[in-house]
């Protein structure tokens, strides 16, 4: 499991070693500095979307800054165990929703797979990235904001989209809720 500061340190050194400052990173990223400030230190938890703009700002997979082990192919998550995988440390991060990954240890990975549980009172919070996603509702209603339309996913229901256009998701009727999603980003 990483926690906030193993992710933040991973940012800092990948910064240092392309010898970019925190504003050239946030530029280049679009992430507000401070925040990265932040992240760097381990005072914030970052969010899918703005740990994948960092990533592709450092040219690095996603997964560079979520696993630190590795493990043989096939990759299994016992349904048991996610609540010990979860990516940017313990609970809920600050837009109230928690991932765990599903493919720890699997550096090689082209796409990014997740569970994700959003916390009844969490934040639709837009943001946008290169690449590809794959959203599959397990329980309650989550709300996809894509661009300017809202649709509604119920358990069983799906959404796929090209994550260049702003887009952001949330638990809706007062009650947490849970999705897979699968992120795909070129190299």
């Amino acid at each position: 499991m990483i926690k906030g500061s193993s992710v933040g340190k991973r940012i800092r050194t990948y910064r240092e070693q392309l010898d970019m400052s925190v504003y050239d990173l946030a530029t280049k990223s679009g992430v507000d500095e401070k925040l990265v400030n932040a992240i760097e230190k381990g005072e914030v938890l970052p969010a899918l979307g703005v740990l994948t703009k960092l990533s592709r700002a450092l040219g690095q997979r996603l997964g560079t800054f979520m696993d630190d082990q590795f493990k043989p192919d096939p990759i299994i998550t016992r349904a048991a165990d996610l609540e010990s995988k979860k990516v940017a440390g313990e609970g809920m991060n600050e837009l109230g929703y928690a991932s765990h990954s599903l493919a720890l240890g699997k550096p090689d990975r082209h796409m990014d797979p997740f569970r994700i549980e959003f916390a009844a009172d969490g934040v639709d919070e837009l943001s946008s990235h290169e690449g590809e996603e794959l959203i599959i509702c397990l329980a309650g209603e989550v709300e996809l904001t894509y661009g300017n339309e809202k649709n509604v996913l119920q358990p069983g229901d799906t959404a796929y989209y090209n994550c260049v256009v702003k887009h952001g998701l949330k638990a809706l009727g007062g009650k947490p809720a849970s999705i897979y999603g699968i992120v795909f980003m070129p190299v």
